[in-house]
């Protein structure tokens, strides 16, 4: 009971830090933004604030596609917190992958529920390479999606096996 209760005040302070970052780029760097400009250099030839309205998800795939992916993170959520003992163990490291996974799925459906589009901000850059675009929210997934893999080759606690 507790780590439920951890968890839930977790996700909700993690996806405030994501409305507000995403607010913060809104307003900053946003289409009525003072500067109207829609990127910032920060780290010349590497890094850079800016403005994007991702109407899709990863690399812009499925543009247009708001509500089934909003839908799909609705589902996606309650699947994982349904099953949550099978997917997440007992442990810290599965704790912290589970929390930020849920703060990820969350501020991204928040996004798409009520704006219509996720805004990305963060745009690394090397020369020509180019990678998309991407959020806090998206930050917390992947890092989760990271903690999972390496859990995975840690070894279990005896009789703390996964799932149990």
């Amino acid at each position: 009971m507790k780590r439920l209760f951890v968890t839930v005040v977790a996700v909700l302070n993690l996806v405030l830090a994501d409305a507000v970052v995403k607010e913060l780029a809104h307003g900053l760097l946003g289409p009525d933004s003072p500067s109207a400009l829609h990127a910032r250099e920060v780290v010349p030839g590497l890094f850079n604030l800016a403005y994007v309205e991702n109407r899709g998800c990863a690399w812009g795939m499925f543009q247009g596609q708001v509500w089934p992916l909003a839908a799909f993170g609705i589902a996606a959520l309650a699947a994982l917190v349904w099953k949550r003992r099978s997917f997440f163990g007992p442990g810290r490291l599965s704790a912290v992958a589970e929390t930020l996974l849920y703060s990820g799925i969350v501020g991204n459906v928040i996004d798409r529920l009520f704006r219509g589009y996720v805004i990305d901000m963060f745009d690394f850059h090397w020369g020509p390479h180019h990678f998309p675009c991407f959020n806090l929210a998206d930050t917390f997934i992947c890092v989760a999606v990271g903690l999972m893999i390496l859990g995975s080759f840690l070894p279990q606690q005896a009789g703390k096996a996964r799932g149990a």
